[in-house]
């Protein structure tokens, strides 16, 4: 498989390459980078989006789900873009792309958020309990797996 992609990848990452990036950004820049998104943008979306089901009061209630509907799909964007830019990393450094369960968990969560945002797109089916309440827990999944994601990521980068 990844000798059919990696072809594809190669003139993009070339592409990076002629920019000079000192090694250690282009090593660590992912990281750095995916681990504000995750743990900021990520805990706060979560955060928004239980204190909008939990509040009892309806006004914090409201206001909750204004701010998860407003950041989550920024959360989706930017970790869609970042694992694009984690793949263009591995890519750059000249390592194997399928090879890391880190991969495998990005891909996860990638595939987990966007069902999701699919379910928020749908109005929930119309606005149906269950799909709330599995957005809910498949959000919080997804945010769980992306932690996981993140100590994979660490031990990787320490390894190459």
């Amino acid at each position: 498989m990844e000798t059919l992609i990696r072809p594809y990848l190669e003139p993009i990452a070339a592409w990076f390459r002629n920019f000079g990036t000192p090694e250690p950004i282009v090593h660590w820049g992912h990281p750095l980078m995916m681990g504000i998104v995750v743990f900021v943008m990520g805990s706060f979306a979560a955060w928004a989006g239980w204190q909008g089901r939990l509040a009892t009061d309806s006004g914090v209630a409201v206001e909750n789900r204004k701010n998860h509907r407003k950041i989550a799909p920024w959360l989706f964007l930017f970790i869609s873009l970042g694992y694009t830019g984690g793949v263009l990393s591995l890519v750059m450094q000249g390592q194997p792309i399928f090879a890391s369960a880190h991969f495998w968990t990005g891909t996860l969560a990638v595939g987990l958020l966007g069902f999701n945002g699919f379910i928020s797109a749908t109005k929930f089916g119309g606005n149906k309990a269950v799909l709330r309440t599995t957005h809910a827990y498949l959000g919080s999944f997804a945010l769980l797996i992306l932690l996981v994601h993140a100590f994979l990521g660490l031990k990787l980068g320490l390894s190459i």
